[in-house]
């Protein structure tokens, strides 16, 4: 056992935890008998030492004190240890040129990235060690290191392939050639030699399946241009090979049924009451969705991510997985297919339909997941209406009229889930469990959400929401049905009996200045119009609150309850003075040409956001563009002045696009209303419709707004290409 700790830097690991005197006693938690006393010891070490993969003075100042832990073969968890330092050096591997030199704690300019990442390599031999080490978890941990800490492509190529030969298990054995692909990524002279043992690997036919699917799949990885028509389908035959077939089940709650459960994890515990339930179902998502249900799930991402824009091949593939008799490989496959319809452009009716095969009626924990996905695929999701609608009927015929609420957890969550998706799609068959939620207060938030897709069913709706709006204590800063959310799902439902129910909702939140509330009621109370002139006076007083923001919002809603410009732009033309303020910008655009008086202000925006983007070009800063400034600024000069601000705002907008594309939806809408005048952006519409992925590269925008999006560019190309050619010359 560890007992010498003298020579740790105790003042350097106590600028983590605290006075160094402390540190001793709590480190040597880590090498105690007693596993609880490990178990907390590890957690803190990462909670802190490596807080969020961060890497510390105090880091680098334990990494001697974990080797020391790791070579003793009396120390308990030693893979856990070795798996901590792999930890460590990954972090600071991919980072140390990102990071070469950063501020440190001192104020003084640190190395500690690069400082750490040499001092890993000078430990290569242990994780040698390690990788052959006689306990498998010290080998499992440790056999990563061996493509990250050795600078010697051929003797860490050699060492590879000798691991392998030496493992039997099927963890081992892939680890083993992911670390081959991952060293060929990382040292180009291995890279020539990985991939001839990753061919011949794939190709072995007396090699087991699992291992020959690993290869292929981590040869796509490090070698792309490897991907051929017989890629996929050699992997799908694989992946038939090491696809176990699950034995039938009895489900004590549901009865018999074949291949139904891909894990034991329908046996979720009850949330704790006193958490308001958005809350807990977030995080009981997050834990849910960190769930792996098949072994082969890891590689079939890395798969997905190296076959990357081939959609046919990953449709394929999805496909083979949706339809695998392993309830597990289907499970996992249900958010492969989402994220690949939501970030990628295309025919996706298939996977749709294969997504509503996994309703389930005996499977609540898979038809659950498949019900979310289909939820998030919007208007996308119009193949699965039937099978939603099936299911949804069906719970509450088989089960309960009132399976909303069923006191089954993930049979109740399934249900929701599949009603959220039927509503999402406008279909009133959502509404009889709905109008169950809202009477009975079982999740009635996931109903509250779900409500202002059903505007037709508004009799039924708006009086149980405004009962619910009534009864808020705005004192209490996170209800569980929140009138945020309350308030704009009787926006969407349109109905105006709402508006003295959200006329007194305004006048709480501003009595106790819960202005984070105030503000999207008031906006919600705008949406109705002169429908909702009763609140005027409530909605004029706000006008001169304190706050920019609950100001800017009543002057916005006096324009949407009167439509009287003498009264507004006056407000209007004192919120510009000072703020770059986008929701009154954007109020002065939906007045148009009478908010002339507030030109000569956007123009001097523009003007000096347009200035502040070249100097931040000349000096390297061009990440520092306020791209939005320039949206909000010149679709407004463009609402106003119309033709004669064409000059000014049509480069301004483009140059927002160019220089963040998560503005295009904005963009695009304001050329929508430019008409003839937009004939210059034609070529960036036109590109960008014919790029594949939704809302471009890093985030992306959804599939909504990418629809949306499309949609809108679709309508300017048909209107500008159908313009006839004097028509078009005269806009030059």
């Amino acid at each position: 056992m560890i007992n010498d700790l003298e020579s740790i830097d105790w003042a350097s690991l106590g600028h983590a935890y605290g006075p160094a005197d402390e540190v001793p006693g709590w480190l040597r938690g880590m090498v105690s008998p007693d596993p609880d006393v490990r178990e907390e010891a590890f957690g803190n070490f990462y909670g802190a030492v490596l807080h969020q993969g961060s890497v510390y003075p105090s880091t680098v100042a334990s990494v001697p004190f974990l080797f020391a832990m790791a070579d003793d073969p009396a120390t308990p968890d030693r893979g856990e240890v070795v798996a901590l330092l792999l930890s460590i050096g990954q972090e600071v591997i991919d980072a140390e040129e990102v990071y070469a030199v950063i501020c440190g704690p001192d104020g003084e300019d640190s190395t500690i990235y690069p400082d750490t990442a040499n001092l890993m390599r000078e430990h290569a031999d242990a994780f040698v060690a390690y990788a052959c080490d006689p306990d498998p978890e010290v080998r499992r941990a440790a056999i990563e290191g061996l493509g990250l800490f050795l600078d010697d492509a051929e003797r860490a190529v050699a060492l590879l392939r000798d691991r392998l030969v030496e493992e039997s298990g099927v963890a081992e054995r892939g680890l083993v050639v992911r670390t081959m692909a991952n060293l060929a990524l990382r040292l180009p002279a291995a890279a020539a030699a990985a991939r001839r043992w990753l061919d011949a690997l794939s190709d072995s036919s007396t090699t087991d399946p699992d291992t020959r699917l690993a290869a292929l799949v981590h040869r796509t990885r490090c070698a792309p241009d490897s991907i051929n028509d017989q890629t996929v389908p050699t992997a799908i035959g694989l992946l038939r090979q090491v696809t176990p077939v699950p034995r039938p089940e009895k489900d004590e709650d549901q009865g018999n049924r074949d291949s139904s459960r891909p894990c034991a994890c329908e046996a979720e515990p009850e949330p704790d009451p006193n958490v308001p339930g958005h809350i807990a179902a977030a995080f009981a998502d997050l834990e849910r969705h960190g769930r792996l249900h098949a072994p082969t799930t890891p590689l079939l991402t890395a798969f997905h991510k190296a076959l990357d824009a081939r959609l046919d091949d990953r449709t394929a593939l999805l496909t083979e997985q949706l339809r695998s008799p392993d309830p597990g490989t289907r499970y996992d496959a249900i958010d492969m297919a989402r994220r690949l319809i939501a970030s990628w452009r295309g025919e996706h009716t298939d996977l749709v339909r294969l997504l509503a095969d996994c309703l389930l009626p005996r499977d609540s924990y898979t038809a659950a997941a498949a019900a979310e996905a289909l939820g998030s695929l919007a208007e996308l999701a119009e193949p699965a209406r039937e099978a939603l609608a099936a299911y949804v009927t069906a719970q509450r015929t088989e089960h309960r009229p009132d399976a909303w609420a069923s006191p089954h957890r993930v049979l109740r969550r399934a249900h929701q889930q599949a009603v959220v998706a039927l509503a999402g799609l406008g279909d009133e068959r959502a509404l009889p469990s709905l109008l169950t939620a809202l009477d009975t207060d079982m999740d009635a938030w996931r109903a509250v959400n779900a409500a202002g897709h059903l505007p037709r069913a508004a009799a039924e709706l708006t009086p149980r929401l405004v009962h619910r709006l009534a009864d808020v204590d705005h004192s209490r800063e996170w209800p569980d049905v929140g009138p945020t959310a309350l308030a704009s799902a009787l926006a969407k439902l349109g109905d105006p009996a709402a508006v003295p129910a959200l006329t007194d909702a305004v006048q709480a939140a501003v009595q106790h200045k819960q202005w984070s509330t105030a503000v999207p009621v008031l906006k919600a109370l705008a949406s109705f119009g002169t429908r909702a002139a009763s609140a005027l006076d409530t909605v004029r007083a706000l006008t001169e609150a304190d706050g920019v923001d609950i100001r800017t919002a009543a002057v916005g809603a006096v324009w949407e309850l009167e439509r009287c410009p003498e009264r507004v732009v006056p407000l209007l033309e004192h919120l510009l003075e000072s703020h770059r303020n986008f929701d009154a910008i954007d109020l002065a655009g939906r007045i148009g040409p009478p908010a002339a008086p507030v030109l000569p202000r956007l123009r001097q925006m523009l003007g000096e956001q347009v200035e502040q983007n070249a100097r931040n070009e000349r000096n390297g800063s061009a990440v520092l563009n306020d791209s939005w400034t320039l949206v909000h600024v010149a679709s407004a000069l463009w609402d106003i002045g119309g033709t004669s601000e064409a000059d000014i705002v049509v480069p301004a907008l483009l140059n927002a696009w160019e220089d963040n594309d998560s503005t295009a939806c904005d963009v695009v809408a304001c050329f929508d209303r430019m008409g003839p005048a937009a004939r210059p952006a034609l070529p960036r519409i036109e590109a960008a419709t014919a790029q594949p992925q939704r809302g471009g590269e890093p985030w992306g925008w959804g599939v909504t707004r990418d629809l949306k999006f499309q949609r809108t560019c679709r309508a300017i190309l048909t209107r500008l290409r159908e313009l006839p050619e004097p028509a078009l010359a005269g806009e030059e």
